[in-house]
């Protein structure tokens, strides 16, 4: 068989791209791993919030918001999101740092000054003394980060796309008639390929003949801690810290916490760091008062980022058929919606997402070609 689109990656990107993909044509799926997300979709605890990244991720997240609050009938059981808000505090001396945030405010996502009282009251394990000032965004929302994936990719098969796992891609070569992907075990046959291979993407690129988009893979690291007796977990923000890239949100009766780091790594399964573990850890203890006594569980995670950390979606302009859909850095999860229906109106009638162009995004914006 011959497919109309193969897409290489079933994390959220390659799996909504897939997804949208598959309403216009035959669409085949290929992920390296036993199961689809498993380095950067599987460990992610998405919120979604206009008010966070670049002016253009702003701009992409808007498009999909559509999307979230009201996912196509039959897409999913249960809904994306669910209400959660942020709390953003500044200790003495790092007050300066809530104003980009507020300046960020806009009608209906509005981001709001509050008093320290009312931190206080939200978030009862904040030290008093360490909270200088504070600001509120009401309308951050948790999301449904598996519940997203799998719909996508349930959606996928609905359509009658296929998906293989354990199927890493070992070479890639263009004929007359299109591509030829190869596996280990497996060839097939597409028109188009979708390069959506998250950290390993300038790979697959180079595997294609492709020049490099200079993409760089990032680790986030994460553990979970018991929260202080008595705190209403199920009622507590999202907190981040100002002045620092520390935060702490809700996660199954307990806190996730991270410290926010981006340290260069090559492609891997990464595994968090015992120092970054350690500093977070005696961090939280001087800066709240939760005391953290034991860490029962801790991972990493990959964010992969471009120079000018905008995501890359767009056909290489010199290799026909070759598409790219990488760069999302921390935010894929938020933008895999509207990505997802930039790409398809890119791969079936090459012309940008009306939502996107409505917003003033067009595709080279974030063409590939930029970055060369």
């Amino acid at each position: 068989m011959i497919y109309d689109f193969l897409v290489i990656g079933g994390g959220i990107s390659g799996a909504s791209a897939a997804y949208e993909l598959a309403s216009q044509g035959s669409v085949l799926l290929l992920e390296a791993e036993k199961s689809a997300g498993y380095h950067s979709t599987g460990r992610s605890a998405a919120l979604f919030t206009r008010n966070y990244g670049a002016p253009t991720v702003r701009r992409i997240n808007a498009a999909s918001a559509p999307f979230f609050k009201s996912p196509p009938v039959g897409f999913c059981d249960t809904p994306l999101l669910s209400p959660r808000g942020s709390l953003t505090v500044a200790a003495p001396g790092d007050e300066v740092a809530l104003e980009p945030l507020l300046a960020a405010s806009e009608p209906g996502e509005e981001v709001v000054r509050v008093t320290v009282d009312e931190a206080l009251e939200r978030v009862p394990f904040l030290r008093p003394e360490r909270v200088a000032d504070a600001v509120f965004e009401a309308n951050v929302t948790d999301i449904d980060v598996a519940g997203l994936h799998q719909s996508f990719l349930k959606g996928l098969r609905a359509r009658r796309g296929a998906v293989l796992t354990s199927q890493r891609v070992v070479a890639l070569e263009r004929g007359a008639g299109g591509w030829t992907v190869k596996t280990a075990s497996e060839s097939h046959e597409a028109g188009m390929v979708i390069n959506a291979a998250g950290a390993w993407a300038d790979q697959i690129g180079k595997l294609a003949g492709a020049k490099p988009i200079g993409l760089v893979a990032k680790r986030r690291t994460a553990i979970i801690i018991d929260a202080p007796d008595g705190t209403d977990i199920p009622g507590l923000p999202a907190v981040d810290f100002a002045g620092t890239d520390i935060y702490l949100k809700p996660d199954a009766g307990k806190l996730m916490a991270s410290p926010g780091d981006a340290t260069p790594i090559e492609p891997q399964d990464v595994q968090p760091d015992e120092m970054d573990i350690a500093i977070l850890a005696d961090w939280l203890q001087r800066e709240t008062l939760i005391p953290v006594k034991r860490i029962p569980h801790s991972w990493a995670g990959l964010r992969n980022f471009v120079a000018d950390e905008v995501p890359v979606v767009g056909f290489d302009d010199e290799l026909e058929g070759f598409f790219w859909l990488a760069g999302q850095g921390g935010y894929g999860i938020m933008m895999a919606p509207a990505l997802a229906q930039h790409t398809m109106h890119l791969c079936t009638a090459n012309q940008p997402s009306p939502s996107l162009i409505a917003l003033g995004i067009d595709d080279d914006a974030l063409s590939p070609n930029r970055l060369r």
